[in-house]
């Protein structure tokens, strides 16, 4: 039997999709930085601040230092209206270039507060970048090459992880957790190239001479029939996806430390032994990305999404609620990290379903509002989780407790819009 042949990608395609895969690569290299310095950034800068660097301080701290990140995440829903009506490749350079300068500002912090004022200006250009890289490769691509292309894009974030474990083994380790934060300024050289050579896509250009839909502003169209109810729904899926694979992401480095230093290991083997650990977990992640595109046109959208959020679920239980607290539990954390990145690789499936499920004028704004008003959701549970590691004097079991977000998820996507079989909507 002879199999289609694909189309061919073009140069300008081809170069639009490595702009808007760097790009994304270190928007994941920048925000899990945070995630593998928590430790001894908070170490450090608890003390200056007038705290206690104990353990549950440094839990507590994290949680909402964490937690102002996901409002700034959930603040970059603004790029969404912006980037349906100036364009997808001007916008995406502007979001890379904000997560970059601050981030790179963070290296300065001498407070808490100032680490968390430069993370939550740095999440509102992480949020955005997502948001309009998905956008961009959905509409830039050719209908046979677009799902995959979905698949191939989101590896581009936990590529950024493995970058970032790789720089904790090597400069954190040596030269100490603000080299890491000035790492983080390198994605300008990708912002620049992003501004000067990829161009915008065609079904952008042709939409903006000729509106085909309604007026009013994008933001209130995406609430709008038929929008209304796929949006509240997609909103809640990317809550819950957020709440749970977030939580056990910032905290696994932590956790890996803490395990390490458990069973005698100095602080240098627990860094490394942390990197080594993210970077596994990075590799299960990418390689559920690619897992993706396939099962999402054998079995649809929404049950691939189910068997996703029910592999995060168990693993986020045995991983933190089990491992964590096994006498000699260093090795099998760390095997199930890699489990728990595979299935992490769920977030593929809103890159390729999301853009699927409106029309070309308002597609970076739907995009952009529900990858990113479930962050603040996010953040409120990251306070709470703060608070009940403060109380409870344990990292494990308040990260267990976060699987209740796939579980809503798993009862939410029935509700979803299935969209297997059909073309991107103009």
């Amino acid at each position: 039997m002879n199999r289609p042949i694909r189309s061919k990608l073009s140069r300008q395609q081809l170069t639009g999709f490595w702009g808007a895969w760097a790009g994304w690569t270190l928007d994941g290299m920048d925000s899990v930085i945070y995630a593998l310095v928590l430790s001894p950034a908070l170490t450090e800068l608890l003390p200056k601040s007038g705290y206690a660097a104990t353990p549950a301080n440094v839990g507590f701290a994290g949680s909402v230092l964490f937690a102002l990140f996901l409002v700034g995440w959930g603040l970059s829903l603004i790029w969404g209206p912006i980037a349906d009506k100036f364009g997808r490749s001007r916008v995406l350079a502007a979001t890379i270039f904000i997560y970059a300068v601050f981030t790179g500002a963070a290296a300065l912090s001498q407070t808490v507060w100032q680490l968390g004022l430069f993370r939550l200006l740095a999440g509102i250009g992480i949020g955005g970048e997502w948001a309009l890289a998905g956008t961009y490769v959905a509409e830039a691509w050719p209908e046979d090459r677009r799902k995959m292309g979905a698949g191939y894009l989101q590896t581009g974030y936990y590529a950024g992880f493995f970058l970032a474990s790789a720089l904790n083994y090597t400069i954190a380790a040596r030269y100490g957790w603000r080299a890491m934060f000035w790492c983080g300024l390198t994605p300008v050289v990708i912002a620049v190239m992003v501004l000067f050579r990829v161009k915008e896509s065609e079904r952008w250009q042709q939409k903006t001479k000729v509106r085909t839909e309604g007026g009013g502003s994008s933001l209130r169209r995406i609430f709008s029939p038929p929008y209304r109810r796929r949006t509240l729904v997609n909103t809640v899926l990317l809550a819950s996806a957020i709440c749970g694979l977030w939580a056990a992401a910032v905290y696994a480095p932590t956790a890996i430390i803490s395990l390490a230093k458990r069973e005698g290991m100095l602080q240098l083997q627990a860094v490394h032994m942390s990197s080594f650990g993210m970077g596994l977990l990075s590799l299960g992640t990418i390689l559920g990305c690619l897992a993706v595109p396939p099962l999402a046109e054998r079995i649809g959208r929404k049950r691939t999404l189910a068997f996703y959020f029910l592999g995060m679920a168990i693993c986020i239980l045995l991983s933190f609620g089990w491992a964590f607290y096994l006498p000699h539990g260093l090795h099998p954390f760390i095997i199930l990290l890699f489990f728990l990145g595979f299935f992490g690789g769920n977030f593929a499936i809103f890159s390729l379903w999301l853009p699927e499920q409106y029309g070309t004028t308002i597609r970076a704004t739907a995009f952009a509002f529900t990858t990113s008003f479930g962050r603040f959701i996010a953040a409120g549970v990251n306070f709470g989780l703060g608070a009940m590691i403060s109380r409870m004097g344990t990292l494990g079991k308040p990260v267990a407790y976060t699987a209740v977000a796939f579980g809503i998820g798993l009862l939410i996507t029935p509700f979803a819009v299935e969209t297997r079989g059909e073309v991107l909507p103009d």
